[in-house]
């Protein structure tokens, strides 16, 4: 946690509408901040995911196998309904997020198994993702 609550608190009264109450503009900035911390931990622990399956990636292709497993997905898309069940998360919210990560995994072992390197996620200095198309609206890519 960062040492910065009565400033948030002040921020989190000033951008509230009405007066609020300084014990609640406290409150809020305390919970904004765990909000914060927790969204590092989720970065940091996609982060290391991606690192593993990448692994799997460089596997997959130096033995030929395809980018996609889809009875591993299906596997893993009930094993994650079932564990937001039990932590009272909404299971279509958590098949949708494992969707959106599978879809990405694949796009980087599709990457991987073409030859390219794949780098890391994120917009290169051409505005386009590393491993990926241009992005719209970003400068025409460059040669790699």
């Amino acid at each position: 946690m960062n040492n910065s609550a009565p400033d948030e608190a002040a921020t989190a009264a000033a951008a509230t509408p009405g007066a609020v109450d300084e014990s609640v503009a406290a409150e809020l900035a305390r919970l904004r901040d765990s909000i914060d911390n927790i969204d590092a931990a989720v970065v940091h622990m996609l982060a290391e995911r991606f690192k593993c399956t990448q692994q799997v990636g460089h596997l997959k292709a130096k033995h030929q196998l395809p980018p996609a497993d889809p009875t591993r997905e299906a596997n893993q898309i009930a094993r994650l309904r079932q564990l937001a069940e039990n932590a009272k998360l909404d299971p279509a919210f958590a098949e949708k997020l494992l969707n959106f990560i599978i879809a990405e995994v694949i796009r980087h072992h599709e990457t991987i198994a073409a030859g390219e390197e794949y780098i890391g996620a994120g917009p290169d200095t051409a505005g386009r993702d590393r491993a990926g198309p241009p992005r719209s609206g970003g400068p025409p890519p460059r040669g790699r």
